[in-house]
């Protein structure tokens, strides 16, 4: 229905100016006089010759009227041509007057058939331009048509792509479900929901073998230290030196068990550290695009980006925003307020929402490996997106800081200026 309505806008302003091509082309108009009036006008000033003062033009044309000698009698407007000569280069008509075969002078009818021409000729340009610009003015509006249903779910879905490349399952695909990409868009959302519940069960797995290593290190450190302190004591007691040998051997072991348990524990722990972050120079307009692509729901207050020179890594710098807007969704669901501003060697964006924050024993806990606030209990997360990003921050030479303010929770995000960090 939408494609038959588009063929229609299109086809009639073509075919107005196709019309008004074709009418131009085959037009011949006809400039001929009307007799009828030029035979009025001939009687009725041979009538009132004698007194033309009182003569009165009851006819649609122009005219002048001359005596024999070419002297100016009568005109019906300022403006006419006054002399035959003038007439005749105009091709105005020229009647001779003349009474019982005497000469009593001529009457110019003035030739308008050039002014007539231009004003139908006006009218068809009139037409065909208002045609021309009503076709053109359909063919932008199907072309916005075709951007927004086809041309711009293309690079929505590219950006999502790109954010699911990036490990950024939190973000849903904002996207009109009812046009030709809805099938698209929901299984590419079905496809990220998927991947976050695998994310997440992946990250409790992590979890729980990290706890059981945990837990494993701190079961071996505790016979292995009462293995080395009988085999202090043995070796302290043993009188040949084969036997302190042995209890030796025994020590030097129970130290290289010590200390695998303890590599295997930091190992562990320290996995997350393979994110790599490579900050480069960029310009801070950037900032309010990387603000805008965080957030999802179109409900921030997005403020003007103080015009600076900053130093990060653009990619996690937007992983950071994406996190904190998505869990300021998730857990206040309400607006966000962000306001920018320089300070001494850095640009500080606050972002906060109108949740009623957390509790303070909860805020310095909020950065932690698998801590999530009282509030989260019953949503699902892993507990590592603020631990992320503070760590992102960190390694750009920024920081992030984390506190309750008037009315909900407060992130500070604090970005190193180039060459200060």
């Amino acid at each position: 229905m939408r494609k038959f309505a588009c063929l229609i806008l299109l086809f009639l302003p073509l075919c107005a100016g196709l019309f008004c091509f074709l009418f131009y082309a085959f037009w011949a108009p006809d400039f001929s006089l009307d007799m009828v009036a030029v035979n009025e006008i001939y009687h009725s000033v041979k009538r009132d010759w004698e007194d033309l003062n009182l003569h009165r033009n009851e006819t649609s044309y122009e005219y002048v009227v001359l005596d024999a000698q070419g002297g100016l009698l009568y005109r019906t407007k300022r403006g006419l041509n006054e002399t035959a000569a003038a007439a005749v280069s105009h091709r105005d008509t020229v009647l001779v007057l003349e009474e019982e075969g005497v000469f009593l002078g001529k009457i110019l009818i003035f030739n308008d058939s050039e002014g007539v021409f231009l004003k139908q000729k006006r009218a068809l340009l009139f037409l065909s331009g208002t045609a021309m610009l009503a076709q053109t003015v359909v063919c932008a509006g199907i072309m916005i048509y075709f951007y927004r249903t086809r041309i711009r779910p293309f690079h929505v879905l590219k950006g999502f792509a790109e954010r699911i490349a990036d490990g950024n399952l939190e973000i849903p695909l904002q996207m009109d479900k009812g046009n030709v990409f809805g099938a698209f868009t929901e299984s590419f959302d079905i496809m990220r929901a998927e991947l976050k519940r695998a994310k997440i069960a992946e990250a409790k797995a992590n979890r729980e073998k990290k706890e059981l290593t945990a837990k494993l290190s701190h079961d071996i450190k505790t016979p292995v230290a009462s293995i080395k302190a009988a085999s202090e004591v043995g070796l302290a007691l043993a009188k040949e030196e084969k036997i302190k040998e042995n209890y030796a051997r025994i020590l030097m072991k129970a130290d290289q068990i010590h200390a695998l348990a303890m590599n295997l524990f930091t190992a562990t722990m320290e996995e997350l550290k393979q994110l790599t972050v490579t900050p480069v120079d960029f310009d801070s307009r950037l900032v309010y695009d990387m603000l805008a692509n965080a957030d999802y729901l179109n409900r921030a207050v997005l403020p003007k980006i103080p015009e600076c020179l900053l130093f990060a890594d653009t990619l996690r710098l937007q992983q950071v925003f994406d996190n904190l807007f998505s869990n300021s969704y998730k857990y206040a669901d309400t607006d966000i307020l962000v306001l920018a501003k320089k300070e001494v060697d850095c640009l500080c964006i606050c972002i906060e929402d109108t949740g009623g924050g957390v509790g303070k024993e909860e805020l310095p806990l909020l950065t932690e490996k698998f801590m999530r606030g009282s509030n989260a209990a019953q949503m699902e997360g892993a507990g590592l997106g603020l631990y992320i990003s503070d760590r992102f921050l960190t390694e750009m030479g920024g920081c992030l800081c984390l506190e309750n303010g008037a009315k909900g929770l407060r992130a500070v995000v604090r970005i190193a200026f180039s060459g200060t960090a």
